[in-house]
């Protein structure tokens, strides 16, 4: 069952824009979690709308999938946000649509397709760090745990939220360096977008 929760409490939260703008889709989770004031978001983030026709609600052109992110009830930034990319070149949307939410000091993972699969950089954008990593046919879910070092076993008695809890503290911990690049180097060294359709991660 999806859990939702009542407007007011997102309100209170930087997922506020995001919820009225219509960008938080497909929620596996969009409620508070375990953690006092916390509220946790795991689904799709839509960056591009499709152009609207009369009263036709359009899927999204463009939308960063596996989403998982959370901020507290009286904060104005999302101190943790991972999602999943086709292509490097959508991290500018992914900033731009976040855009005053981002802080200096949050966590902000994107798993990418079409990154080298040895590869792992940090890429300053809006202000933020972007942490960004290639994925392996396999789940930002999967890709983080084995980022962060969390046991896959211990987190199965728990329930979405506190799933992502788990994540989320382990993520706001995380201090590893990486190369750090611009944005227009990520570019240039990116590599081909591959069908969405084909191994696409579900």
């Amino acid at each position: 069952m999806t859990a939702t929760l009542d407007r007011s409490v997102i309100d209170d939260t930087a997922f506020a824009r995001l919820e009225k703008e219509g960008r938080l889709l497909n929620p596996v989770l969009k409620a508070p979690t375990k953690t006092a004031g916390r509220v946790g978001f795991r689904g799709e983030l839509a960056l591009r709308f499709a152009p609207k026709l009369a009263d036709e609600a359009r899927p999204p052109e463009l939308t960063c999938d596996q989403v998982m992110a959370c901020s507290s009830v009286g904060d104005k930034s999302i101190p943790f946000f991972a999602g999943y990319l086709l292509s490097f070149e959508h991290l500018k949307d992914v900033a731009e649509v976040l855009g005053d939410t981002l802080s200096a000091g949050g966590k902000y993972f994107l798993f990418c397709n079409n990154i080298d699969l040895s590869k792992k950089y940090q890429v300053p954008y809006k202000g933020a760090m972007f942490y960004v990593l290639p994925i392996d046919e396999s789940t930002v879910y999967n890709e983080l745990l084995e980022l962060l070092y969390l046991e896959k076993t211990e987190l199965k008695k728990k329930d979405t939220a506190g799933k992502l809890d788990a994540v989320a503290d382990a993520a706001l911990k995380f201090d590893v360096t990486f190369d750090v690049i611009t944005y227009a180097e990520g570019l240039e060294l990116m590599g081909p977008v591959r069908n969405p359709n084909e191994n696409r991660p579900v």
